[in-house]
């Protein structure tokens, strides 16, 4: 055998060892696709297309990992063997150099308590045995020690981020549900026959909608109305009164004639589809990882300053949802003394940023992905190189950053999130979740084919488009019109010809 217990390769090593560690390797994966595999089949039998589909995002962030992991194993000797001067190797870095150790020997006894023998992994190879590649004057670009602990870095973010948005979601969707309640009680009262025969006339001033959101005219209401909406966002975000109007501002709007329409049921579903876009791992959000890294310079208390990002955007964020609420009390309150009927709001582009509603989604994704890389990152330091690490930094700027970490992730579950879930439904145009799911695949597969017969008419084939779309009975239109219904009226929300068209392609879809 070998002398030297780190430096041997599976020519010296027992037949047993590997046997037993491959099985342990192999034993672990396969029950973890097992289990993502079930998860599957319940999410598809309870008919959770959007989770399911999470769960597909979650799997290859996993598949990614698992090819980075792959990379570094590969290329390890190779980035080794790069070498650059001692000169250039002593700028930015997160530490100033010192001869103790002891930090790093932390990690390593730490380690191998919980995995025995783990000092013989190859990722875990004393940097040493590569620095006699380089000639004098020059050391590696980066250690396999270095790799090997970047390697775990990357596991333990993504595996954070995943981990924090399913609490996100899973909280803030806990808060969504309780409005069912509301969404009960309106149905209760609107389908009372003493009621419907009741008439109203609402004295626009006098409604609670209005007393708690509108504060007058001018500008100095208007910043009355962005202070009020920056406090509003911690105390009662959503009340009942501004979950009825908006409701009724929806349906009014996109489905008019069917109050019966369930607009929580509604917000659910779009829920359960961000969050396949919330979980994942985007390019843009590797450029952030990359950035942070490279500003991680002794000295300069990088995390600390990084850390107020997702705060500030967070703030931002739940101040302009709450003030997109006071701008439609405003418009209902600038143009009526009094309302025959219910107060009803008028949806709008206008109200966000750049006209786009999706643009909150995607500051949600980052700020609950920087929220993640801020904790995953003091984690990981503690772990690899103890609290008093210089990397960790100094107690005071340690403290504050874990305190705003908790803040996000509770403010962002309890306050942010059910914002956007109702909010957001306040634009211009409706989501796809509106339709059930049978509808929703009629749709595809007809904007599919409309988008192959624009194809086959600019080529100069029109008359076999014309011929084929032309063969359509009418009775076989009459089951869709039911399942639009159901849904809310869709027709009343489109112009007749476009639901035609509708109509036509689905139950072409239903019939291939």
């Amino acid at each position: 055998m070998a002398e030297g217990g780190e430096g041997q390769t599976l020519e010296y090593t027992p037949t047993w060892v590997v046997a037993v560690v491959c099985s342990v390797i192999v034993l672990i994966s396969l029950s973890v696709e097992r289990i993502l595999h079930y998860l599957g089949k319940y999410l598809k039998k309870k008919n959770q297309k959007p989770l399911f589909e999470a769960l597909q995002k979650i799997k290859e962030e996993l598949m990614l990992l698992g090819f980075i992991s792959l990379l570094l194993v590969v290329f390890q000797t190779r980035i080794s063997k790069l070498c650059i001067s001692e000169k250039l190797a002593n700028k930015g870095l997160p530490c100033e150099i010192k001869k103790d150790t002891s930090s790093t020997a932390h990690f390593q006894t730490f380690f191998n308590s919980f995995v025995p023998g783990a000092a013989r992994r190859l990722l875990a190879e004393d940097s040493a045995s590569s620095t006699g590649s380089c000639k004098e004057g020059k050391v590696p670009l980066l250690s396999t020690t270095a790799l090997h602990h970047l390697h775990i870095f990357i596991f333990v973010l993504a595996v954070v981020h995943v981990t924090f948005c399913a609490l996100t979601i899973l909280f803030g969707g806990a808060k969504i549900r309780l409005w069912k309640r509301w969404e009960d009680s309106i149905q209760e009262k609107e389908y009372n026959p003493e009621e419907a025969l009741k008439t109203k006339f609402t004295q626009v001033q006098d409604h609670a909608f209005i007393r708690s959101r509108f504060l007058g005219f001018g500008k100095d209401s208007a910043l009355l109305g962005w202070l009020h909406s920056f406090f509003k966002q911690f105390y009662g975000s959503v009340t009942k009164t501004d979950y009825m109007t908006l409701r009724l501002g929806f349906i009014m709007t996109h489905c008019r004639g069917n109050l019966k329409f369930n607009f929580h049921k509604y917000m659910i579903r779009t829920l359960e589809t961000d969050f396949k876009k919330v979980v994942g791992i985007s390019w843009y959000l590797w450029v952030f990882v990359v950035i942070f890294l490279f500003l991680n310079v002794s000295g300069w208390h990088a995390y600390f300053w990084i850390a107020f990002v997702p705060f500030v955007l967070l703030i931002a964020v739940g101040t302009k949802l709450e003030h997109v609420i006071t701008q439609l009390a405003l418009e209902v309150a600038e143009k009526h003394v009094a309302l025959p009927g219910a107060l009803i709001v008028k949806p709008s582009d206008d109200h966000f940023w750049f006209h786009r509603p999706r643009i909150v989604l995607l500051l949600i994704h980052i700020i609950l992905f920087q929220n993640s890389f801020e904790l995953a990152f003091f984690f990981w330091i503690w772990v690899q190189y103890g609290f008093d690490s210089c990397i960790m930094g100094e107690i005071g700027y340690i403290i504050p950053r874990l305190v705003i970490g908790v803040f996000i992730q509770f403010v962002c579950s309890y306050s942010t999130l059910p914002l956007y879930a109702i909010v957001t439904q306040m634009g211009t145009s409706f989501k796809k979740d509106i339709f059930e799911e049978h509808i929703q695949e009629g749709l595809v597969g007809w904007a599919r084919q409309a988008k192959k017969n624009k194809r086959k008419a600019a080529n100069g084939s029109t008359s076999t488009t014309h011929h084929g779309s032309s063969q359509v009975d009418h009775k076989e239109t009459i089951p869709l019109r039911v399942q639009m219904a159901e849904v809310g009226g869709m027709q009343s929300a489109m112009e007749e010809g476009n639901a035609g068209e509708i109509e036509h392609a689905t139950v072409s879809h239903g019939h291939k």
